[in-house]
């Protein structure tokens, strides 16, 4: 008896323990971030269906003050109501007219198109704008609708929540990574989406690969580190005499000596790069050069190649 009563005391306890598992799958899968309901907002154009009385369905745009002219109902506001909102108001303003019997106002409001509650995408894509934000939209969603990023794009992107417009988030996204970084985070009606452009450093000169080397979001890029991108001298570099050419908070720019072979041997310290910075390695017959040459050898229509200093 004993035995019997202990055996159905760990079923019922088994039982028990898979509704509570159930119950908080439940919860959990509720607690996903879930798209708000959009809200109308002027410009906006709904599509009205009247079930009972389709003579009375039409299309109707939202006014700059947030109203819609209803037929046989005259001005009705529904700026910030829900479809299911605006739905509602309608079929009781038809009921208030006596128009239609309570039992037969039936309405549903589709919003066709959004001219407010759009997801601004902007900076490094490809076709910037504004994109609809209908359904659950990730920041992926968004961002290949956008076109996807351009080759300048930083890999940490700001969105700007509607709601708080004051604190902007960074979040990294870069789906060229040797491990792709893309963030799964839901982006909402009415949010901002900006991709920076990326810090970029050129290498130029007896180099074995001259180019633009684009930072990824990454802080900070020393002049050894741009040089091991840029495969290292290519016939005789001047690792004595390699020139940094910088661009000042007043738009003049400076040119200085910086004694690679030094820092290779750690005889002197390593120097960190800025976003537009130029590092030029002259060959062993050249000391300097002047830095309007300097600058020309990455002004447009150098055809330099841009390459991305992954650094994930």
């Amino acid at each position: 008896m004993a035995k019997r009563l202990a055996l159905a005391m760990a079923f019922v306890c088994l039982l028990f323990a898979h509704l509570a598992a159930g119950i908080a799958e439940q919860a959990g899968g509720s607690s996903r971030a879930a798209a708000p309901p959009l809200r109308i907002g002027p410009g906006d154009l709904l599509e009205v269906t009247m079930f009972e009385s389709p003579d009375l369905s039409g299309r109707y745009r939202v006014d700059q003050n947030g109203d819609i002219e209803v037929l046989l109902i005259g001005h009705l506001h529904v700026a910030g109501l829900t479809a299911n909102q605006a739905a509602a108001a309608i079929a009781q303003g038809y009921v208030k007219e006596q128009i239609l019997e309570p039992a037969g106002a039936h309405a549903t409001v589709f919003i066709a198109e959004y001219a407010s509650q759009g997801i601004t995408v902007s900076g490094e894509v490809k076709t910037p704008g504004v994109y609809p934000a209908l359904g659950i939209r990730k920041l992926n969603d968004v961002i290949v609708a956008a076109g996807g990023v351009t080759q300048l794009a930083s890999s940490r992107v700001m969105i700007t929540r509607k709601d708080d417009p004051q604190h902007p988030i960074t979040v990294e996204y870069n789906p060229e990574a040797l491990k792709p970084v893309i963030t799964d985070i839901q982006i909402f009606p009415g949010d901002s989406v900006l991709v920076p452009r990326a810090g970029i450093v050129y290498v130029v000169g007896d180099v074995q690969k001259s180019g633009g080397f684009v930072l990824d979001g990454r802080n900070q890029l020393t002049v050894e580190e741009a040089l091991a991108l840029a495969g290292g001298g290519s016939h005789s570099p001047n690792l004595r005499h390699v020139q940094l050419v910088r661009t000042l908070d007043d738009g003049r720019k400076e040119a200085v000596t910086i004694p690679v072979d030094r820092i290779l041997k750690g005889k002197a310290p390593d120097v960190a790069l800025k976003d537009g910075d130029i590092v030029y390695v002259p060959q062993n017959n050249m000391r300097e050069v002047t830095i309007q040459a300097i600058n020309d050898m990455v002004g447009i229509g150098s055809g330099l190649i841009l390459y991305r200093a992954t650094t994930y």
